[in-house]
């Protein structure tokens, strides 16, 4: 099985005609997505024809993404659209009511996320994202970034704010012949659509999710926040990393999020927190695969 994310999942790509678009739709499709269609007001009704090495697929752009649902029934959306454009295209994939939708785009204002968060709560969409690298389910379904090749199908579940490590981790993993159920990058924004706990919750539920690796960084309190829920509902083993220990207080460090203040969100109090909730912390990402090769030998 596999969270948020299955063979089954049928994708659109708003933004799809664009150079960012247009390269990772193709990425998406060679490695067997299910990409139904693009959305683009201007393009709508024209196709894009991406060569793959299995042959030509064609596919459709659609006006909107509720004309793309209507007549492809696709159930997730993802959002390679520039920043100033980007709270349109999500406050329409969730007035469309689309299930899932992966925000991959970067430098979104802070207030227009909190915006399309708010809205996507109420109508009950998922948001993935933004400034994420996507979700995999690999040997599934791939929507987003993640390069396809670095991971393969296995039975840890990976979460992770950045997406750099997203993929060192997946590639450590792989190296000692580990893959996973699926890896959800979320982001490192301060209002994430899908928090480490609701990663946590799916991956728990998941019978073929035998271990979880989490990947965090300094700012906020979403780790503490996760160690708090690890330590009262997960029984399966997890592994962890934080990323920024050597930065200084008081100074953004990258994501938007990824900031110290008040001596509160520091990588040693994230480390502590969830140790203390009986979670293997790695001192960096090679040391938390090992760890999680030990746990996977005794699984």
């Amino acid at each position: 099985m596999a969270i948020f994310l299955t063979e089954a999942s049928t994708v659109v790509v708003q933004g799809m005609t664009g150079s960012e678009g247009m390269k990772h739709t193709a990425r998406m499709l060679a490695a067997g997505t299910r990409v139904v269609g693009g959305v683009n007001p201007r393009k709508a009704g024209t196709t894009v024809t991406f060569p793959l090495p299995d042959g030509e697929r064609v596919v459709p752009v659609f006006g909107t993404v509720a004309e793309a649902m209507a007549e492809t029934g696709a159930d997730v959306s993802v959002v390679f659209v520039p920043p100033a454009f980007a709270k349109g295209a999500v406050l329409e994939a969730v007035d469309a009511r689309m299930p899932l939708t992966v925000v991959i785009t970067e430098g979104i204002p802070v207030a227009d996320t909190a915006e399309f968060f708010a809205a996507a709560q109420e109508a009950g969409v998922r948001l993935i994202g933004p400034n994420c690298p996507g979700i995999i389910s690999p040997g599934r379904s791939n929507v987003g970034i993640t390069p396809a090749d670095i991971t393969g199908p296995g039975p840890i579940g990976l979460v992770s704010k950045s997406g750099t490590l997203t993929y060192q981790a997946l590639y450590e993993l792989k190296l000692q012949d580990i893959g996973v159920t699926t890896c959800v990058g979320i982001g490192g924004d301060p209002v994430p659509g899908t928090s480490f706990i609701d990663c946590l919750e799916a991956f728990e539920a998941d019978p073929d999710t035998r271990a979880v690796m989490m990947i965090g960084e300094i700012g906020g309190s979403a780790e503490e926040e996760a160690a708090e829920y690890i330590a009262s509902n997960m029984s399966k083993p997890v592994v962890a990393y934080v990323a920024g220990q050597t930065a200084p207080p008081g100074k953004k460090m990258g994501h938007a999020g990824a900031i110290v203040s008040g001596g509160k969100g520091t990588a040693a109090a994230k480390m502590d927190a969830l140790q203390s909730a009986g979670v293997k912390v790695g001192a960096n990402p090679t040391e938390a695969g090992e760890l999680m090769v030990e746990i996977v030998k005794g699984l």
